[in-house]
């Protein structure tokens, strides 16, 4: 990775706040797997579609048991404790950061199952919520990671993929990360994805990575597939094109 650089100009101004919530990033009014998320042990759809099933698992202090038994269940298993850390750690993230649940998701991100895959970039939206999660994704290099999903084949990994880049790169650490690992490229193709989450999230990320000096410079020249996107007729899909135009075309 190339040593943090000293800004030589105004950085241009930030498009997303910290502390988005994912669902943002993926378009909608709430969680995108609202209704297909797990509670309890084994998870239970009934339970964690309400608020207060994930609450009341934060409250009982059992998602250090759930990344524990992350990295010794069998896959369908493994897939029930992502879909309920999910929605846990949008309720708050502290204990999995303390539990050493980046690098065990990270793990996951290598899956050959792709539900897994999925669901373990999903759970990394969550995670990267707060600035801790943020630090952590940098820290330990899931960065990398997500850029290679980027390309994986199956749409929904490729959506929870960019929408994780998206959070991780609202650092500089993380945006210069996502610049060395080469992201902008992949982004770029999502952008022609059939699915409106794919080319949401891509966008958004790019936006991320717009902010960043040669990331704007190198995506000038791109402005006018964001101009398609922003006469979708998808309301969302527009305002987010627009951002990542206003950001690219942004000068100091």
């Amino acid at each position: 990775m190339r040593p943090m650089p000293v800004p030589t100009q105004a950085a241009a101004p930030s498009s997303y706040s910290s502390d988005t919530r994912p669902w943002d990033c993926l378009g909608s009014s709430g969680p995108v797997q609202a209704n297909q998320q797990g509670g309890g042990w084994p998870a239970c759809p009934q339970c964690l579609s309400i608020p207060a099933g994930a609450q009341g698992i934060v409250n009982n202090s059992l998602i250090p048991s759930l990344v524990w038994k992350l990295q010794r269940e069998e896959e369908n298993i493994q897939e029930l404790i992502l879909d309920t850390l999910a929605p846990c750690l949008q309720e708050d993230a502290t204990e999995a950061l303390s539990s050493h649940a980046v690098p065990f998701l990270k793990q996951k991100l290598l899956s050959t199952n792709q539900n897994i895959r999925s669901k373990a970039a999903h759970a990394l939206i969550a995670i990267s919520i707060p600035l801790e999660g943020k630090n952590q994704v940098w820290q330990h290099d899931v960065i990398p990671i997500l850029v290679h999903l980027l390309k994986d084949k199956e749409e929904e990994v490729q959506a929870n993929a960019a929408g994780a880049l998206m959070y991780a790169t609202v650092t500089t650490e993380g945006k210069y990360a996502a610049l060395d690992a080469e992201a902008i490229q992949p982004l770029l193709q999502l952008l022609c994805s059939p699915t409106k989450k794919v080319r949401l999230n891509a966008t958004k990320a790019l936006t991320m990575l717009a902010e960043a000096p040669e990331g704007r410079k190198l995506l000038q020249a791109h402005v006018p597939v964001f101009r398609v996107l922003k006469e979708e007729s998808n309301e969302v899909v527009q305002r987010a094109a627009q951002i990542a135009i206003q950001v690219i075309e942004w000068k100091p």
